[in-house]
């Protein structure tokens, strides 16, 4: 048999167009998100429970430097999340499928997905 398939893929020296990119991050932010839930629902819960537990969230929100970052990394995720499931709506509908307009879209998905990042660190901070 003679083949032309490599034998031996190796991911590392594949070089992913952005669109690709774009939809494997969109599968990690999911992945952070089910994740981040643990600590949305804890504060959640927390917050509801009494008085002194709103308090208690609110003072860790306010002064706790690792809950900032959980908080901006889940609002991160969550604002390229939406972005980026609203491209794969768009191209579910057939709408910018071709290669250039796949190309446009996904640089308008990360355009917009860092300044929702932006925008919820300094929401956060």
């Amino acid at each position: 048999m003679n083949s032309k398939r490599p034998v031996n893929l190796d991911l590392t020296t594949i070089k992913f167009p952005l669109p690709a990119l774009t939809s494997i991050a969109h599968r990690i932010t999911g992945v952070i998100l089910f994740v981040g839930l643990v600590f949305a629902l804890w504060a959640l819960d927390a917050s509801l429970s009494s008085p002194e537990g709103f308090e208690a969230v609110r003072e860790t929100l306010a002064t706790n430097f690792l809950a900032k970052i959980v908080a901006w990394g889940l609002l991160s995720a969550l604002g390229f999340h939406f972005v980026a499931g609203i491209k794969h709506l768009l191209m579910d509908m057939d709408i910018g499928v071709e290669l250039e307009s796949a190309n446009r879209k996904a640089q308008v998905t990360v355009v917009i997905s860092a300044v929702l990042v932006v925008l919820a660190g300094v929401w956060v901070w």
